[in-house]
């Protein structure tokens, strides 16, 4: 009985998350009606809390995934509760996204579930590990983009709107960065299992300062705009014009006075 209680609360979801839900509704249901005094806070709240639901969903998809190649130890790490306090790094996963999200708005990649690769069978499966997570920021920039490219946008709130396509952005940002084949990013996870056991064992000193590698290269003019232009190519294509991206990184930053050009759309 005991063991079985203690599986059962491996896999619940956890309040935390339920919390955090819940903000991210009650802010939506804000911007949508104009019940905010300040449009600006609800938006910032909305996408904010929205964003941590995705890094946990990004983290968990890493997880479930895990759990059924053969790793077990995940359940009873806390992964599949969808509480960010129990990643292995909060301050990875969590705190520097949204840190990042606050300075720049830009969509930084978690990851900080620790995966038992041993226990993993397979190349393929250990490949799709690393796969699962930034396909869910995928599949959450498709999900919040739908008005969009459903031209479903009849009576849907400007604010709202502008919410949406820059919580899109974000989601498209963290996709492709993580899905860069560099070592350290889930994009070097999936192909990591197919390389020769020499190289493997030569790249690993290098994965903790991936990302830092990735951001300097991004300072370089051309590196930037390759990158940008290629997220900006992807949210075009799901209807999330710049319009709509940049009036929602305007109302986000509500400590700021809001772009005229947006304050007037709204």
């Amino acid at each position: 009985m005991t063991t079985a209680a203690a599986r059962s609360d491996d896999r619940r979801i956890s309040a935390v998350f339920v919390g955090i839900l819940a903000v991210a509704a009650v802010a939506g249901w804000a911007v949508w009606t104009g019940f905010a005094a300040r449009p600006g806070l609800a938006v910032f709240l909305f996408v904010t809390a929205a964003w941590i639901v995705s890094l946990c969903l990004h983290e968990y998809a890493h997880a479930r995934t895990a759990l059924h190649s053969g790793d077990v130890t995940v359940a009873a790490k806390g992964y599949l509760t969808l509480n960010p306090l129990k990643y292995t790094h909060v301050l990875l996963s969590i705190v520097l996204p949204v840190v990042f999200l606050l300075l720049g708005g830009i969509g930084l990649p978690g990851g900080a579930v620790f995966v038992e690769h041993g226990r993993i069978r397979g190349r393929l499966r250990r490949s799709l590990v690393s796969a699962a997570g930034p396909l869910t920021n995928v599949l959450f920039a498709v999900v919040v983009s739908a008005p969009f490219w459903l031209d479903a946008l009849d009576g849907v709130p400007a604010a709202f709107r502008f919410a949406l396509a820059f919580l899109a952005l974000l989601q498209v940002t963290a996709a492709i960065l993580n899905l860069l084949p560099v070592p350290g990013l889930d994009g070097y996870g999936v192909l990591e299992p197919w390389l020769p056991v020499g190289v493997r064992r030569q790249v690993a000193p290098f994965a903790p300062f991936g990302l830092l590698f990735v951001f300097a290269v991004l300072q370089a003019p051309a590196a930037n705009d390759a990158f940008f232009g290629a997220v900006a190519t992807v949210l075009d294509h799901l209807g999330a014009g710049p319009v709509d991206r940049f009036c929602g990184q305007e109302l986000y930053r509500f400590w700021q006075e809001t772009n005229e050009f947006c304050a007037v759309i709204r």
